[in-house]
């Protein structure tokens, strides 16, 4: 047995020795923690600047007028946001129901079917379209959708401007954002637990529906949340497709006036500082804020509620 001192264990050095900092690291530290700081503040000013130009506002309209009156005309000092809500939900359907079962086909075939030669050419094609401004879309919504629409249903029951037309539109726009994200998590997903059910005799439709996608759920249904939170928050293709003037309806065929197109709009105006219409604009978006937040609080507790952990 030999009599020499053994070495110190690496737990009983001195706390100083094992966690002294570099003087680069320290910097390195410091310049992490003000990017983290700078978001965190941003965020913080942008809520404290909507925030105060809407409490003005609150101040000479209730809240309980603001969300419940069916009419949104400032001209007889009538601010209730149904009209612009109703409508703003109603694009956000029809781009969901485009873009939901879509993004998440394109993600089932690149993650399970396709080559790898023919998926290196779709999602950069995919990226592509994510890529595109949303003038454009504008414009091809207003000059290609809308007469499609009008010439299958009827000229007379469609109007140049209509809520179906943007929708779509809005689904082809957030379709990369959620087959990207679809396809990441499905991608994800452990190659044992497909292997496990190829060996029990399942084939490659069965394990993609019944083994990839399910163990992908809180993947897939953050992707979903976020593209809705996108299409929620989308302003140029409802300001140029959707139409100008609240309308509460539900009809797909008629033009309607979104929350973003509505700011677009006034706020291309003549506005007096501190006039009811100026402060208007900063309730809406407040209400935009707000929606979006809480769409994106949502997706983070579907995550973490649903995530399933693999060894």
């Amino acid at each position: 047995m030999g009599c020499g001192n053994p070495s110190k264990p690496t737990d009983q050095l001195p706390r100083t020795l094992l966690h002294r900092p570099r003087p680069g690291e320290i910097i390195i530290q410091a310049l992490l923690f003000l990017a983290a700081s700078i978001s965190i503040f941003t965020t913080l000013g942008i809520v404290a600047s909507l925030g105060l130009e809407a409490f003005a506002f609150f101040r000479k309209i209730s809240l309980i007028d603001f969300f419940t009156d069916t009419v949104w005309q400032p001209a007889i000092e009538r601010y209730g946001i149904l009209p612009l809500l109703s409508a703003t939900l109603a694009t956000s359907f029809w781009a969901m129901l485009l873009a939901l079962p879509l993004g998440l086909l394109v993600a089932i075939y690149l993650s399970e079917y396709a080559p790898r030669r023919v998926r290196d050419f779709l999602k950069p094609v995919l990226e592509l379209l994510a890529g595109i401004p949303t003038v454009v879309y504008g414009y091809f919504a207003l000059n290609t959708v809308t007469p499609l629409i009008r010439n299958l249903f009827g000229r007379q029951r469609v109007d140049v401007y209509n809520t179906l037309s943007a929708g779509l539109v809005m689904g082809i726009l957030i379709l990369p954002l959620i087959a990207s994200m679809c396809e990441d998590a499905l991608s994800s997903v452990p190659r044992s637990l497909k292997e496990g059910a190829y060996a029990m005799g399942a084939n490659k439709l069965e394990v993609s529906l019944t083994i990839v996608v399910p163990a992908a759920f809180s993947g897939i249904a953050a992707a979903f949340i976020l593209g809705l939170s996108r299409a929620v928050g989308e302003t140029m293709i409802v300001a140029m497709a959707a139409g100008a003037g609240p309308n509460l309806t539900l009809n797909p065929f008629k033009s309607a006036e979104t929350m973003t197109g509505h700011i677009v709009r006034i706020s291309g105006g003549d506005l007096s500082y501190d006039s009811m219409d100026y402060q208007s604009l900063f309730a809406i978006a407040l209400v935009l804020f707000i929606v979006t937040l809480g769409l994106n609080m949502l997706s983070s507790r579907i995550v973490r509620r649903f995530r399933e952990v693999y060894e």
